[in-house]
């Protein structure tokens, strides 16, 4: 499935943004990026904010809790699991009068979620070992996610009136394959995941969320060299990465590129700084690195207006809030530029 449901020349945002206050950061992103919005993501705000905490909140018939060393899986909902569902609601109530009050409803909206690998990499069982340790627990957890999913689309598509596709977020992935994780104890690391387990598990997530929504499923990954290949083997629709992994990028890293966008997919092209630079950045500073992609590849300019969407680099959690609406503006305007590049570009 490849079908575009975001109009030509739209951008969006990966998901996080600083400050504690959902009202705001919603107003924020109806206001900067009308044309294709997205539900912010506040961990600042704390336990259950942040994206693993987020995601558990949708988990049903599981529930999870704080340990010294991170989220862990429980009997049932306690404190803190209840306050994650609790911020979403309330996230999601804000959503609703930013739609409201911006009058309009949006040609797409955006909801993000940690990915299979990345929630069994962060989360443990009982005993302290991580939950991808345990297939059978990982398989648990992955059906959880997805009726969880199903609900959550149901009532977003609900309170904006607009078609909703789904970011499953994987920073993790690359870490899971090379087999860099670590053991409870901190002196061995958890065996790698072989691709094609780790293909066949984002497959059944990706078929999952395509089954509850109907639209095309976006994989995100912002490590330095994204296995793009991989998300778009397992049925990615569009991948979203940081264009400042193309820095020194190997040749057969650019191939890579050059297939997953010739076979169809979309690329969300991480442009915009994530924190605010030194000096002043221009909009073609910004976005030079997208237009000079699309030429080493040997494709038409064209190809950005109609298989890309800007973002920036990564979340924008630890951006000063002048920063994060300046951020937002560039990437919004370099979606225009994409349909229409300045006179010089």
């Amino acid at each position: 499935m490849t079908e575009r449901l975001w109009p030509i020349g739209a951008a969006t945002a990966i998901g996080s943004m600083p400050g504690t206050d959902p009202a705001e950061a919603a107003a924020v992103v109806f206001g900067e990026l009308p044309d294709f919005p997205h539900l912010p993501e506040l961990p600042a705000r704390g336990v259950g904010a942040d994206m693993l905490g987020r995601t558990a909140a949708l988990l049903v018939d599981l529930a999870v809790d704080v340990v010294p060393s991170g989220y862990r899986v429980v009997t049932r909902p306690g404190h803190d699991h209840r306050r994650a569902v609790d911020l979403l609601r309330w996230d999601l109530d804000a959503l609703q009068e930013a739609r409201e009050k911006a009058g309009a409803i949006p040609p797409v909206f955006k909801v993000q979620l940690a990915g299979p690998w990345t929630l069994g990499a962060g989360i443990e069982l009982p005993r302290g070992h991580r939950v991808l340790t345990d297939r059978g627990a990982l398989r648990d957890f992955t059906s959880s996610l997805l009726d969880g999913l199903a609900g959550h689309v149901a009532e977003v598509q609900a309170r904006t009136g607009a078609p909703v596709v789904v970011q499953f977020d994987e920073p993790s992935l690359p870490t899971v394959l090379s087999g860099g994780l670590s053991t409870p104890s901190g002196y061995g690391n958890v065996p790698a995941v072989p691709e094609p387990e780790a293909r066949d598990l984002l497959a059944t997530v990706i078929e999952g969320a395509r089954r509850i929504t109907g639209r095309p499923v976006i994989l995100h990954c912002c490590a330095g060299k994204p296995p793009l290949g991989l998300l778009r083997e397992a049925g990615a629709d569009a991948l979203a990465f940081d264009l400042a992994a193309l820095d020194g990028a190997s040749a057969a890293f650019l191939d890579e590129i050059g297939e997953v966008w010739d076979g169809g997919a979309t690329l969300f092209l991480g442009a915009v700084p994530t924190t605010a630079p030194a000096s002043p950045l221009s909009l073609k500073e910004v976005g030079e690195p997208a237009f000079r992609l699309a030429d080493r590849l040997g494709f038409n300019r064209s190809v950005l207006a109609e298989r890309a969407v800007p973002t920036p680099a990564c979340g924008l959690a630890g951006a000063t809030p002048d920063w994060m609406r300046r951020a937002l503006s560039l990437t919004r305007d370099l979606g225009k530029a994409f349909v229409e590049p300045p006179e010089g570009w």
